[in-house]
Order: C-alpha cells, then structure tokens, then sequence
C-alpha cells in the first residue's frame, strides 16, 4: 500500500473523467439489466402467475432503474468540440459526496429490491427507502436550516446590548 500523499490532491483530467463515466455506466447497466432480467426469468418460469401488486412494484422499481441510469446518463454526458476534443467532462459519476452518489444507490437498493422480491413479495417494502433518505436528506440540508435561522433582528438586538455593556465596563476602568 502506497503511503498517503502529503500535499494537494491530484485532479483527474478531462479524458480520465469521461473514461470512469464511461465505466460507471456500463456497471449500472449491467445492474439494472441483469437484475431485471433475473427477475422477469425466475417469475415467468417458476413463480404463480402475476398478482396486481406484484406488477406495480415491478413497474415502480423497473422504472426507477431506467430513470436513475438515465439521470446518471445525462449527468455524465461530455461536451466535444468540432475538432474532437473534450470541452466538458459532465459530472463525474464516481466523485464523492455529489448527487450521483445518491442515483447510484438509488439504482441498487431498486435493483436489490427486484431480486428480493423473488423471496418474499414483503421485500417490496425496501423501496419505500428510497423516499425516506430523500426526505431525510432534504430535512438536514434544507428545511431544518431554514426553520433554525435566527432573524437579522434578534442577532443586532443582541450585538447592541453587548456593545453597550462592553462601554460601561470600560467606562468603569478609566
């Protein structure tokens, strides 16, 4: 294991950024397909025919695969100039803390979630995550915040009243 590298991080390139794009994507096809395909394999051969909760949930994961690879597809979608070269590398898909970190799991607990149905239709409550994490996430990075702010008021009412003391205080020392 190489030792930890002292100083500023490297930056990836362009080319080296649109290659890992090109990489992610092909792993998440790959997942949704596969799973999909697993799925659709395993229930027409083996399980009782289609009930109507069964088709719904198959519809809303299916469908949320194709909307997270798609998202991630347009995410990662580079810009190329006339002459051939890059312009813009699009989003990096495998940079941590960005949004596609959140469609990637969005991608696996939907595809997850597929083959678990397989076991037991109850497992079609795992998707039911996914709206919780985004609810979740909205209420630390936006609506809690919102809801703590202090008014400018308050604060400068605050500021003035210890503005005052402090010149009493060095009234006092003089």
């Amino acid at each position: 294991m190489a030792p930890p590298q002292k100083g500023k991080q490297l930056t990836k390139g362009a080319k080296q950024i649109v290659e890992e794009n090109e990489g992610t994507l092909k792993f998440y096809r790959n997942l949704a397909l596969g799973s999909s395909i697993i799925y659709f394999f395993v229930t027409f051969l083996f399980m009782e025919p289609f009930a109507g909760l069964t088709i719904t949930m198959t519809i809303i994961s299916v469908a949320t695969q194709i909307g997270s690879f798609q998202f991630m597809t347009m995410m990662s979608r580079p810009q190329i100039s006339e002459s051939g070269s890059i312009l813009d590398s699009g989003t990096d898909l495998n940079m941590e803390g960005g949004i596609s970190e959140h469609v990637k799991d969005i991608l696996i607990v939907a595809s997850g979630t597929q083959l678990l149905a397989l076991i037991s239709n109850y497992f079609w409550f795992l998707l039911l995550a996914i709206p919780i994490r985004a609810i979740w996430l909205l209420w630390g990075s936006v609506i809690k915040p919102w809801l703590t702010a202090n008014n400018g008021e308050q604060e400068q009412q605050v500021d003035e009243k210890k503005q005052k003391k402090l010149e009493r205080k060095m009234k006092r020392m003089r």
